[in-house]
C-alpha cells in the first residue's frame, strides 16, 4: 500500500474516533439532558464524520486502488495528491473552529480549502482514469 494512502486511512480512522466521541455525547445528551449547550456541537460531529471519516477513506482507498497505466508516473501527480491530504485536513480544521468559536468567514474558508483538496485529487489521479473501449462484436 503506497504510503499516501496509508496516511489518508490513518487520518481518517483518527477522525472516525473523533467524530463517534462526539456523536456519543450527543447521543447521551438526547437521552439524559445534561448539557443543552451540548447540540452547538452537531456541526463538528457531521464535519469529523463525513469530511474527516468517510472522504478520507475513500480517498486513500481510491489513490491505492486506482489503475496504474504508465511505468513512468505509476500512481499519477503525487505531488497534488499530497496537497489534496493538507488541504482537506487544513479545511477540516478550519470548520471545525467555526463550529466550536463561530468564528466568521472560518466555515466558508474552511469549504474552499476542502473544495480545493477535492480538486486537487481529482486532477492528480485524473491520468489513471479511462474508459472502457468499446467492443465490437462480429455477427
Amino acid at each position: 500500500m503506497p504510503r499516501l494512502s496509508v496516511y489518508f486511512i490513518r487520518a481518517s480512522l483518527i477522525y472516525s474516533v473523533l467524530g463517534f466521541t462526539v456523536g456519543g455525547l450527543l447521543l447521551a445528551n438526547k437521552g439524559i439532558m445534561y448539557f443543552p449547550a451540548l447540540w452547538n456541537l452537531l456541526p463538528l460531529h457531521i464535519e469529523l464524520a463525513f469530511m474527516g471519516w468517510m472522504v478520507q477513506l475513500t480517498m486513500g482507498m481510491a489513490f491505492w486502488i486506482l489503475p496504474r497505466f504508465s511505468n513512468e508516473f505509476p500512481r499519477g501527480n503525487e505531488t497534488l495528491v499530497w496537497a489534496s491530504f493538507i488541504l482537506i485536513n487544513v479545511g477540516i480544521f478550519f470548520v471545525g473552529v467555526y463550529s466550536l468559536f463561530a468564528i466568521q468567514g472560518f466555515a466558508f474558508i474552511g469549504r474552499a480549502v476542502e473544495f480545493l483538496g477535492l480538486a486537487a485529487f481529482a486532477v492528480g489521479n485524473w491520468k489513471r482514469i479511462k474508459p472502457l473501449e468499446a467492443k465490437t462484436r462480429a455477427r
